[in-house]
């Protein structure tokens, strides 16, 4: 059985996401505001703060968030090794949930990655 915790998760939710945006605009565009100063490269660049999304995105246990975080890190230039240890670190802090969310985690990864990369 074929999984797509990337793509498909985000095509699920973007027509929900898009009625509540219109009910409040304001608080989605805080948001925005808020995800661009928080993603901008600065003292980390922000091929790191993805991953650190990315890790953060497993441990919550989001699939919504381990989608775009992981379209994140591919546009980023992570690479795949880079993921898999990111998300090994998942484990350590996290325990069993981790190697339930990280596998979501890595395959939404990859399925942006290939995409991106052929």
């Amino acid at each position: 059985m074929s999984h797509s915790h990337g793509k498909a998760v985000q095509e699920e939710l973007a027509p929900i996401a898009r009625e509540l945006r219109q009910m409040i605009p304001d608080t989605y565009a805080g948001f925005a505001a808020l995800h661009k100063g928080a993603m901008a490269d600065g003292a980390v660049p922000s091929k790191t703060k993805e991953l650190i999304a990315l890790a953060i995105a497993v441990v919550e246990q989001c699939d919504g968030c381990i989608a775009a975080h992981a379209r994140g890190a591919a546009r980023q230039g992570a690479t795949k090794e880079e993921v898999a240890e990111a998300i090994g670190v998942t484990f350590l802090m996290a325990g069993g949930p981790a190697t339930v969310y990280g596998p979501r985690a890595y395959s939404a990864f990859c399925e942006f990655f290939d995409a991106a990369n052929g």
